[in-house]
């Protein structure tokens, strides 16, 4: 009995440590300048599995990372300027984020975990900081027509 007891929890274990080893890490940089232009995460769109994390990270000043509209059961953030964050995606649905600072320039981004449940809410976040975004109008929007 305790034999069995030993295999069922090394089992348990070692399919716990299997299951984190697949999952990816991506890096996002935040950018001053990128090829999708001013002000800009690069990549501006990215798709993961659940369980993967994204590392923002800061390739110039003044920038951060804040969540705009996350799928139910994520966690939203809300990284400080100048620092970056890490932010594991548990949930699957569509991540849009955006940098504070540069929020009016457009500088936001899309990701795409698993299928996007929560496409409508999304969209929404989308249209709605491109309305408030007085340059680069097209840019979240061409990210976010990938996501299918």
């Amino acid at each position: 009995m305790k034999n069995l007891k030993t295999q069922v929890l090394l089992t348990f274990v070692l399919s716990t440590i299997s299951i984190g080893a697949f999952a990816a890490e991506h890096i996002v940089e935040m950018k001053n300048s990128g090829k999708d232009g001013a002000m800009v995460f690069e990549p501006g769109y990215l798709e993961a599995e659940p369980g993967d994390t994204v590392k923002f990270v800061l390739a110039a000043p003044a920038h951060n990372s804040v969540s705009a509209a996350v799928p139910d059961g994520a966690e939203s953030w809300a990284g400080d300027i100048n620092k970056e964050i890490t932010v594991t995606l548990n949930a699957e649905g569509v991540y849009v984020y955006k940098c504070t600072p540069h929020a009016p320039l457009n500088m936001a981004g899309i990701i795409k975990v698993g299928e996007p449940t929560n496409y409508d809410e999304a969209k929404a976040a989308v249209e709605q900081l491109t309305a408030g975004a007085v340059t680069n109008k097209d840019r979240l929007t061409n990210y976010f027509s990938q996501v299918k």
